[in-house]
């Protein structure tokens, strides 16, 4: 007993050590920690050291008495997220308008990486990747012009259909009602191609054989889509949707923004907390208030991934992230 106390005990603090040495005097282990040394640098940084300016969401930040010197007020900055009605609104906007990008993005992206997975060996088939690609580069500053040319009342090409179908005109940029939809179709226009390349990605990783094996028992193409695609796929999936979960608080200021132009008339759906604090701060310059706004999201954020992945993890722990 003493001498398997003696080796159990001993011995394996030895390996450890010798693991560790053996990790840093390994010129392959040197070699990947300084590749990743100006990542981890730029993320320190960028990430981590601006944390310190969260106080800022607790203090009357004045710019001649800066960050410390600033006068300590509490959670009086985020009664402006929960004090009037438009702040419900443009919450409820965020949340409503997020959850249905997340699952339309979500549908489309898939059929797409489907069909793009079909015609693979097409001839065209990298020239319809490009395409669904493009327009993730396009600005949404740029796309908020071609919707504005597709809207505008008078002039626009959707109103001159419905002029030459013999329906009337629709004043789209003071009809709150319709733009749930049309941000919808803008985010999918934007968005699809690169979730779609992604899906197509995992795709190309799942093993030729399943599809092979499928096709000799005679499953049609359906059933293959059915009982092997999506299966192997959910894995991928399920990590894209908590993580976008995550950020179901954050809106994109440009689709909200530029899209819309801004218009007062079309606030009632298309109000969102990202827009709502830049109107307070450029007509109130209140820095604390929109510092607020952010550690909110950002607290909301946090604490919704991992419920999300606590879900995940009771029904099914091999699909959870963490």
């Amino acid at each position: 007993m003493l001498e398997l106390s003696r080796l159990g005990v001993k011995a394996e603090p030895a390996k450890r050590q010798g693991a560790r040495r053996t990790v840093w005097r390994d010129g392959r282990n040197l070699t990947r920690l300084f590749m990743a040394a100006p990542a981890l640098v730029w993320i320190f940084i960028f990430s981590y050291v601006p944390m310190f300016g969260l106080i800022i969401a607790f203090k009357d930040y004045r710019f001649d008495k800066g960050i410390l010197g600033s006068e300590w007020v509490g959670l009086t900055n985020f009664r402006f997220l929960v004090g009037t009605r438009e702040a419900w609104r443009a919450m409820s906007n965020t949340l409503i308008l997020n959850a249905a990008f997340i699952a339309t993005t979500l549908v489309v992206s898939l059929v797409v990486a489907i069909l793009l997975y079909q015609i693979q060996h097409h001839i065209l088939a990298r020239f319809y990747q490009a395409a669904l690609f493009f327009p993730y580069f396009i600005s949404w500053v740029i796309a908020g012009v071609f919707v504005f040319a597709l809207l505008n009342s008078d002039t626009g090409l959707v109103n001159q259909l419905l002029v030459k179908w013999g329906r009337p005109k629709i004043p789209w940029y003071s009809s709150a009602d319709y733009w749930p939809a049309i941000l919808s179709a803008a985010n999918l226009w934007k968005s699809v191609g690169f979730w779609s390349i992604v899906y197509f990605a995992g795709m190309l990783g799942i093993s030729p054989e399943y599809y092979e094996a499928a096709e000799v028992d005679g499953a049609t193409g359906w059933e293959k889509t059915v009982y092997i695609t999506l299966p192997l796929l959910l894995p991928l999936i399920t990590i894209n949707v908590l993580l976008s979960i995550g950020r179901i608080f954050y809106a994109d200021f440009g689709l909200f923004f530029h899209v819309t132009r801004d218009q007062g008339a079309l606030y009632r759906t298309t109000d969102v907390i990202d827009t709502y604090v830049f109107r307070g701060l450029t007509k109130s310059a209140q820095i604390g208030m929109a510092s607020a706004a952010g550690f909110y999201q950002s607290v909301v954020g946090f604490a919704l991934v991992f419920l999300s992945n606590w879900i995940v993890r009771r029904i099914d722990p091999d699909r959870s992230l963490f």
